[in-house]
Formats: structure tokens, sequence, C-alpha cells
């Protein structure tokens, strides 16, 4: 049974007590966690942490404007145009408590329900933090700036950690194919007066375990319960995936063809 204690162990082991730290994780990797994800969370912010994770939602999508019809977006516009979107009618805020949970899973769904935790402001892809940093963190994420509190977690010499799930979950590696000079692709929503708004989000991410090698030499490992850890230094790790991406454009493809990676190794929507 893995234990708030636990949880304190590890981070103390690792040398990360007191930082920021992105956590993607799987709950069930574990095994039996006493109090849940709550009990996560609990352990890393007990010991100074400041904890950030996803909380994507589709709930506020809309359909595009066609003047935003962009080449290389990767979107099949009849398609889209067809789709019901969700969001007709409704306004993001930071303080929506919104997220596919099914998606993101237990524990960013348990960051979310905190009283003090802090959302960015993003309508599909934000980013929500507890802890001493979290303000900090999520602060500048915008509608066009989506990989906003990645780039401070970078800033604040933060880590990843990946509990039990794989590189494809490293939201970091958007931001590297930022670097690496793509442009994220554009989805729709409404801004805080109802009109249709271009926003930032990144693209298919199932190629991102192609990155394996290049990250392997900055990679340190735990064990905590069932779960495999994995943690990466977020500032060196954005450097070398960046690199690794410039250098080879199809590194990041999944294999499937249509997909979005088609658009976005060609360097992602044209936005002049």
């Amino acid at each position: 049974m893995v234990t708030k204690t636990d949880i304190h162990h590890a981070i103390q082991a690792l040398g990360l007590a007191n930082q920021p730290l992105c956590i993607h994780a799987s709950l069930r990797s574990f095994g039996w966690v006493e109090g849940g994800a709550r009990t996560i969370i609990d352990g890393l912010v007990a010991v100074g942490c400041t904890v950030l994770v996803p909380a994507f939602s589709d709930e506020f999508g809309v359909a595009p404007l066609p003047t935003m019809h962009r080449l290389q977006n990767g979107s099949d516009y009849d398609w889209v145009m067809r789709k019901a979107w969700p969001g007709v009618g409704k306004i993001y805020t930071p303080a929506s408590n919104a997220i596919e949970k099914a998606e993101m899973g237990a524990i960013p769904a348990a960051v979310l329900q905190r009283p003090e935790r802090s959302r960015g402001n993003h309508p599909l892809c934000s980013f929500v933090a507890v802890g001493p940093r979290a303000q900090t963190l999520v602060a500048s994420q915008a509608p066009l700036a989506v990989n906003a509190p990645l780039a401070a977690l970078v800033e604040e010499t933060g880590s990843i950690i990946l509990m039990g799930v794989g590189l494809e979950c490293m939201t970091l590696l958007h931001l590297a194919e930022q670097h690496a000079g793509r442009n994220l692709f554009r989805r729709w929503a409404n801004d805080r007066n109802g009109e249709t708004i271009e926003v930032e989000m990144g693209g298919c991410s199932d190629g991102f375990g192609k990155l394996a090698a290049r990250l392997a030499p900055l990679m340190r490992e735990t064990q905590v319960g069932q779960s495999h850890w994995r943690v990466f230094p977020a500032r060196e790790t954005l450097s070398v995936a960046a690199e690794a991406i410039r250098r080879d454009p199809l590194l990041t493809h999944c294999g499937r063809s249509p997909c979005r990676c088609d658009d976005a190794v060609l360097g992602g929507p044209r936005l002049s």
C-alpha cells in the first residue's frame, strides 16, 4: 500500500523537495494508494513542491469562422464544420472545473477540485497547479500562449515526473516542438465576449516515445509502490528534445497517415 510517507521519501531521495514539478501520472500504476489521488498530491505539497498538471477539456470548443480555415492545421474542415460543437454559447473562465477526466486521469481531476488551486486561462488546454508557486506557473497562460506554464516551469528550474506513464504524456515536448520552429495547431473557442477566437493546442503525441534514446541520459528513475517513476529536468529536456526535432522533423511522427503529424512535420499551420 502506498502512503503519503512513501511519496515524501521518494521526493526527498530524488532531491526534488521545494521544487515545481509537472507530473503526468497513472493512479492505477501505484497499486493500492491509501486515500487515492489526494494522497499523491498531499505528499508532494507537504514537502514544498508545487504540482503542475494538464487539465484539458473539450467542453468549450466551437467551430471556426471561415476566415480561420488555415492551411497545414491538422484539420479536415469539411468534418469540422459538420461537427456538433459542445462550446456553443459557453464561455470559459479559470474558475471552471471542466476536465476530460478519462483522458487526464484522477490526479489532475483531484488537483482541480482543491479550493486553493490556480488554473490557467486557456479554454481547451489549461494547466492547473497547487503549491507555493502555483500562480506563478499558470499566470501567463492565454489562448495563444498554451505552453506558458511549461515555459514558467523551465524558468523555475522545475522537473517533470512520469508516474507510470510514457513519454507520449509529456506535454513539455509540445513546447519543444515550438522551440524547434513548429507553429502549434489552432483550434477555436469563445472569448469573454462570446466571440469566436483562435487558441493554440498541441498535436499528436503518439510518436514522442521515439525521443527516449535522446532523453535517457537526463533521466533518473525510482519505484513508488508499483509505479515506475521517470524524472527529467525541464530545462535540459526541452533543449535536447527541441534540437532532436529540429535535426529530424520526422522523429516525432506517429507513423500513421493521414494524421496531424503530417502537418506538424511541415511546420504546422501557416499563420501569415
